[in-house]
């Protein structure tokens, strides 16, 4: 049984997924937004990023308290299944319920950050709501590297509170944050005319993929790297030329599918298929539990021309020696991931391959290590990287008043302590707390499994318990 609340949220949440919103693509949202503040008064200011902040006075009895901001991002990662004819800059996003569970039809859903938005929306709307002066902000281009908040101006916020609604655990407080660091790697083709008699297509299907931070220790498979190790079998027992090579939608999403046409003599086709079909084995079995519906396909290609046979394997070689999956866990807390890289995507392009990585750490010296050891492989395979966003970490304040009223307003509502956390994922909050010294931040929000996948559901019980603590916080604010 859903609360008023709850259908409340639901339904912002609904009108909000009917505007195509991928990353560089927010301005749809933005003036569904803008339409929302002048029809019910709010003022508003948008900055020239495509950020916006909306106002909303204070209700009777807290003109004094001091401005809230309530913060979320309008952006969404864009994933689907290969089966799925979605597509992301026209069509609405089509929710399901099954049981207590929101998804999406074969995409992701958007509620990693769509709803932070609905929520923030929601308390604006409602006038019987006690609350202190209000500041919504909403960036855009988060997704890609928070680039949005980034350019941020010093005066845009007047408060000095800040809720971000962007954690994906109910009933946990996030506190600090992985800063992060995206590379793109440009190899240039070595093209070389059809030299073998015989081309196949490897495809790599059915992993799960995930959150390249929040998933990184959940030993999903990555299906470049999967790829790339049929790939280095074949080398093993054949000359090959690689014809084409692809694989990864997302700098931030364990890539679920990959393919690889290759050219090689036809007296080694039996071999390759024995090789195929016994890496289908290991990865199931590797994947048993967390990827189980692993496929890899060989069929016919055309012969064609392609990398040389020197450049194929300098390619194969450089992917199986990039780092992707948990690097290092934290010496200092428990259980936590502290460095991890995502080989996230590689294309053949016109002149060049193009390979994306993103690599994490709550430890910048530590994230400037295995920063240089991308470039190092880049630079061994013939490649030049390059910086493409960074973002710096997120240092907790155990001592923050925001953490303590949210903590007590917690305990009065439930009966028991949450949980605060840091998180090995990129949060606003690192780069809003860098232009805004002295502001007081803390992360929460619904429960979210699974995001920047097709697989991503949020947890429907979740959202009046947040909805309910968001409001006792609110209410503790007045002066």
């Amino acid at each position: 049984m859903k609360t008023a609340a709850t259908e409340r949220i639901l339904d912002l949440f609904d009108q909000l997924n009917q505007i195509p919103r991928c990353s560089n693509n927010e301005a749809g949202v933005c003036a569904w937004l803008i339409g929302i503040a002048e029809k019910n008064g709010f003022s508003y200011t948008k900055d020239g990023a495509g950020n916006l902040v909306i106002r909303i006075p204070a209700s009777q009895g807290y003109e004094n308290s001091p401005i809230v901001i309530l913060q979320g991002h309008m952006d969404m990662v864009c994933e689907k299944t290969d089966q799925s004819q979605h597509d992301f800059t026209k069509d609405p996003i089509k929710s399901v319920e099954k049981g207590e569970w929101l998804y999406a039809n074969d995409t992701t859903l958007g509620a990693d950050n769509g709803a932070a938005i609905a929520m923030a929306l929601a308390v604006a709307l409602e006038p019987s709501i006690p609350h202190p002066p209000l500041e919504l902000l909403f960036t855009v281009r988060e997704e890609v590297g928070l680039w949005g908040v980034k350019d941020l101006k010093s005066k845009f916020l007047k408060g000095r509170i800040l809720l971000n609604l962007d954690s994906e655990q109910e009933g946990t407080f996030v506190v600090g944050s992985a800063g992060g660091v995206t590379t793109e790697i440009s190899i240039p083709l070595d093209k070389s005319r059809r030299v073998f008699d015989h081309a196949v297509s490897i495809q790599i299907s059915g992993c799960r993929g995930g959150h390249s931070g929040v998933d990184v220790h959940k030993h999903f498979a990555n299906a470049i790297k999967l790829l790339t190790r049929v790939l280095i079998k074949i080398s093993k027992i054949s000359n090959l030329q690689i014809l084409d090579i692809k694989g990864g939608t997302a700098h931030n999403a364990i890539p679920r599918s990959a393919e690889a046409m290759i050219a090689f003599p036809s007296e080694n086709a039996q071999e390759v298929n024995e090789i195929v079909a016994a890496c289908q084995k290991d990865f199931v079995n590797e994947h048993l539990k967390s990827d189980p519906d692993i496929k890899i396909r060989i069929s016919p290609a055309d012969l064609n021309s392609g990398l040389s046979e020197q450049a194929s394997l300098d390619l194969i070689q450089a992917l199986i020696a990039f780092p992707s999956g948990v690097d290092e866990m934290s010496a200092k807390v428990s259980g936590f991931v502290e460095t991890s890289s995502n080989l996230a995507s590689v294309n053949l392009k016109t002149e060049q391959i193009v390979i994306i990585t993103s690599q994490r750490s709550v430890v910048m010296s530590k994230l400037e290590e295995i920063t240089d050891r991308i470039f190092s492989i880049s630079a061994l395979a013939g490649g030049k990287a390059t910086i493409e966003s960074e973002y710096v970490s997120w240092e907790p304040n155990l001592s923050s008043h925001l953490l303590a009223v949210s903590k007590q307003a917690y305990e009065r509502l439930f009966g028991r302590e949450p949980i605060v956390e840091m998180i090995h994922a990129g949060l606003e909050c690192s780069v809003i707390g860098d232009i805004y010294p002295g502001m007081d931040v803390i992360s929460m929000g619904v429960t979210i499994e699974n995001p920047h996948s097709p697989t991503e559901r949020m947890y429907i019980p979740s959202i009046d318990k947040v909805w309910r603590l968001l409001l006792e916080i609110l209410a503790d604010y007045k002066s």
